[in-house]
């Protein structure tokens, strides 16, 4: 930004129009200084190798989660979520607040969709992870899950997840999330 400071012009021993504009242009820089501040200590005390363990740590919890090989895909999945307290989950155009409700609408999709692809596998498309804290992240990604239908036909299912990691003790866990399917 620039700022074009001018000689104030003096009217008849008083300052004109001009030491006005100055002034009212230094309290309007001084505003929006004061506006752009620096993001808070605990983000700037992270150096970098430090944010980039951070999120290869929230990358590959969503790796290993997400695996559709073996069994306890459900247990797997809800691996993701803390233990208690409430979590946050928006998906086709639903919202629920609580882990048993979420683990529910999970087994459900198991149940009906999931037990039904044959060699289902887990695709990340795009992975993008922002730092925002040092126990606090934000992951978007969008993945793919080409499988065989039960009559042996191609079909993939995918979309965008976003999730809000928080670190508690020594696991980095799902607080907030938005799930957007592709469209059929």
């Amino acid at each position: 930004m620039r700022i074009i400071h001018r000689r104030a012009r003096v009217v008849h021993g008083r300052r004109g129009t001009g030491a006005a504009f100055a002034g009212m242009l230094a309290s309007a820089s001084l505003i929006l200084g004061a506006s752009c501040q620096a993001p808070p200590s605990s983000v700037r005390s992270l150096s970098a190798t430090q944010r980039a363990a951070i999120a290869d740590t929230v990358r590959q919890t969503m790796i290993a989660a997400c695996n559709l090989s073996g069994g306890n895909v459900v247990s797997r999945l809800m691996s993701l979520y803390p233990d208690t307290g409430q979590v946050i989950s928006a998906s086709v155009g639903h919202i629920t607040t609580s882990r048993d409700s979420l683990r529910q609408n999970i087994q459900t999709f198991w149940t009906n969709v999931g037990r039904n692809m044959k060699d289902p596998k887990w695709e990340w498309t795009a992975m993008h992870v922002d730092v925002l804290a040092p126990d606090a992240a934000v992951l978007t990604a969008t993945y793919s899950i080409p499988h065989l239908t039960p009559a042996g036909m191609p079909h993939v299912i995918g979309g965008a997840w976003t999730a809000v990691f928080q670190r508690r003790g020594r696991r980095w866990v799902i607080v907030q999330e938005h799930l957007s399917d592709l469209p059929q």
